[in-house]
Parts: C-alpha cells; sequence; structure tokens
C-alpha cells in the first residue's frame, strides 16, 4: 500500500501546501528524486504503521523506505480497529514480525537482540510518527502487547533536517530502519537507505531553505551509482 491511498480527505494545508510537489517522492517538482529510487532485496522488510498524521506530510520519511527496500509495506494506523491486511501479515510465516521501538520499563520482557530473529525474515514493525505519537501508539496498540521489541542499537546524532526533535539522538524513520538492517548485518542495503536519505535531505532543505545543498546532492548521488555499480541494487 502506498502513502498517498492512507492519506486522509482532507486537504494539506501546512506550511508547503501551495508549493507544486511531485505524486510520488512529494518533493517540489523541480527536486523530484524518482529517477534516484533504488529497489533492493535486503535481509529484512519493514512494516510501518503510520499514524493518520504523517499519511500526507511532504517531510515523512517512511516513504523512503517502502521506495527503497522490497517487501517493506505501510499499514494505517488504529488504535481500535487494526489494519485487516496487516493482521493478516502478523500470521505470515515466513516473517518474525519485531517492533522497534526503546527498551522501558514494563515490557522488559519483551526485549529481544538480533541474533534471537533467526529462521524467517525479519519483519521490523516502526511506528511511523513523531516520538509523542509513536509512544502513545505503543502504549495503546493492545494487539501488538504479545510481539516482541528490539531497540535500534545505534548511538549516532540524527542527520535529519527537516524537523526538530527534543533529542537529538532520536532518530527519524529511515534512519531507524538503516539502525535496524545494520544490526541483522546488512550494511549494504543499509548504505544504500542511507545514501537515498541523504539525498532526499539535502534536495528538501534546498527547496525549503534555499540553501546551496548541490554539493551533498551530488555526493548522495554518486553513492547510489558506485552502489549499482557493485550490483548491490536490483
Amino acid at each position: 500500500m502506498a502513502y498517498d491511498s492512507l492519506a486522509p480527505r482532507k486537504p494539506f494545508v501546512a506550511r508547503g501546501s501551495k508549493i507544486k510537489r511531485c505524486s510520488g517522492c512529494f518533493l517540489p517538482a523541480q527536486s523530484c528524486v524518482c529517477s534516484d529510487k533504488p529497489n533492493v532485496k535486503a535481509a529484512a522488510v519493514f512494516w510501518l504503521l503510520t499514524h493518520n498524521d504523517e499519511c500526507y506530510k511532504p517531510t515523512n520519511t517512511g516513504r523512503l523506505i517502502v521506495d527503497a527496500i522490497q517487501g517493506s509495506r505501510v499499514f494505517k494506523w488504529s488504535r481500535t480497529n487494526p489494519d485487516s491486511d496487516f493482521m493478516s501479515a502478523l500470521s505470515d510465516q515466513r516473517y518474525a514480525p519485531c517492533i522497534v521501538f526503546p527498551s522501558g520499563d514494563g515490557y522488559q520482557q519483551r526485549m529481544v537482540e538480533s541474533a534471537a530473529l533467526t529462521g524467517k525474515t525479519p519483519a521490523f514493525i516502526i511506528l511511523d510518527g513523531t516520538w509523542r505519537q509513536a509512544r502513545r501508539m505503543f502504549r495503546l496498540s493492545r494487539y501488538l502487547d504479545h510481539l516482541p521489541v528490539i531497540e535500534p542499537g545505534c548511538g549516532a546524532v540524527s542527520r535529519y533536517q527537516l524537523r526538530q526533535s527534543a533529542e537529538e539522538h532520536h532518530l527519524c524513520t529511515a534512519e531507524v530502519a538503516a539502525a535496524m538492517l545494520r544490526e541483522v548485518q546488512d550494511h549494504s542495503s543499509a548504505d544504500v537507505l542511507d545514501a537515498y536519505f541523504d539525498l532526499f535531505n539535502a534536495e528538501y532543505y534546498t527547496s525549503r531553505r534555499g540553501v546551496d545543498m548541490s554539493s551533498a546532492s551530488t555526493q548522495a548521488r554518486q553513492r547510489l551509482l558506485e552502489l549499482k555499480e557493485v550490483n548491490v541494487l536490483t
């Protein structure tokens, strides 16, 4: 399912709503990165449970994961009426579903390490929203209570320049996915996603702030090309 199919019927009226945007990447038309979309078969897939408020935000980076990593899917989150397709996915015996979320009191017994996710393809469930929304989604979604939880093993500072977070270690959705790929030792796919994210970040920052990020864009595009040359991308 695509992000545009999840978007609410009300129009997007926040800052930047009058800009002519690409219908694929949601970037301003002159900054479109659709021709740069990678397509990699990774060691894991990602299932994004997306908060209603994120469905139409151009700055949402969850769509980069769905673009880049084969088999990844997006579902609309509901507190009491979970997406039927999501519930079916949880029952798919090919996958080992696991919620990506920081460790905390009250659910320590559910925490697992990446080494425990063997025998099946890891399906990392990311709660796609702001940190405040994600905490609420985790707490209120009773249908997730039986699933194991894994914490991204990443101490990096976020490179995301389009939104402010109260904590510098709070990574955006795409950065979390790249960290999880490295948790399962798929560094090549993580590099692909990182490069695609860096390109998106640079192009969006240029269009929003009027700052010349052409050097960063060029470097990210070159990195994607290099990955293609070594047959990382399909």
